[in-house]
Order: structure tokens, then sequence, then C-alpha cells
């Protein structure tokens, strides 16, 4: 018996991109195309980028793929940078982030304790990880963006929701999102 199943991973999945389009929210849809550093994602493609990622493991564990070896990483990645590409508007790419994260959360959910439970061989045939522990890897990997657009945030002057939220709690007062 585990303890983290199936419905912990969809809800705080759910969490994360909760959070991820508040952010999104925020944001007003002129600085979509701030760039934090030169050779770096906008705020667009960063977005869009959280969206689309998880669509490759939802494919992998979809297909209950035992092992990586062979796995066509650099095209898959080249296929995702491609969307990432495409002009959309705010209300576009947040409508993608709210279809995409119901998405692979109701996949989730649906997955049994066996499923989380069996082992994925990785490309160097060396080591082998749990599909409960790659599927983790998608949260993690999307707070990873998450805190990129918490330091967009500031350098935009936008005091990030979830600071408001706590400021709020602690009676401090403070600072509103720029407006949308």
């Amino acid at each position: 018996m585990t303890y983290y199943g199936a419905k912990h991973l969809a809800d705080a999945f759910r969490t994360v991109r909760k959070n991820t389009i508040a952010i999104a929210q925020d944001i007003p849809e002129d600085k979509y195309t701030f760039r934090a550093a030169p050779n770096t994602r906008t705020v667009s493609q960063l977005l869009i980028h959280i969206a689309v990622s998880p669509s490759w493991q939802q494919e992998l564990h979809s297909q209950r793929v035992a092992s990586l070896e062979g796995y066509d990483f650099p095209g898959r990645f080249m296929k995702d940078k491609a969307k990432e590409q495409v002009p959309r508007t705010k209300a576009e790419i947040i409508d993608m982030l709210q279809r995409s994260g119901d998405a692979f959360a109701s996949f989730l959910e649906g997955l049994s304790e066996h499923a989380l439970s069996v082992s994925v061989s990785m490309p160097d045939r060396q080591s082998t990880k749990s599909r409960l522990e790659m599927l983790l890897s998608v949260k993690e990997h999307e707070m990873h963006h998450r805190g990129q657009l918490m330091l967009i945030e500031r350098q935009l002057g936008i005091v990030p929701h979830l600071t408001r939220e706590r400021e709020t709690r602690f009676g401090v007062t403070a600072q509103q999102p720029a407006q949308t």
C-alpha cells in the first residue's frame, strides 16, 4: 500500500496548475513578450511550454512504455518547441493551460496503484524509475518554471499572488498586481 496515490498526485498537480494560471492572469498581456534575459523564453513561450510539457509523459504512460531506450527525445522536444513559437493571445494561453491541466489531472486520477509502482527503464539502460516518480517530475518541472515566472513578475513590478495572499493572512498590506 502506498500513502501517495493517483488521487493525491492529481490533486497536487491541480494545485500547481491553479497557481500557474493565477500568474498567467496577473501578468498583463502586453508583457507576454517580455524576455528576462537573452536566449530565454518569453512569458508567452514559457506558459505554452508549461501547457504542452505534460503531454509526452501522458503519452508514454498511457501506452505503458516499459523503457525509454530509443525514445526520440530531441524530436519530441523540437515538436513541443515549435508549439511555443505559435503566436497566441493571453486568453488562448490561459485556456490552453486550463485544458491541458484538466486533461493531465484526469489522466493521473485514472491510474491504479499498480500502474504507479511499475518501473520504467531509463535511456542509459542502467537505471529505472517508477511511473509515480516520473509523473511527480511533471509537477516539479512546472514548479521550476513557475519560480521563473514569479521572478519575472517581480521584474515587471508585480507582487506574486502567493506573496499577496500570505501578506493578507498576516495583516500586511499587499501590493496589487498590474492591471490586465
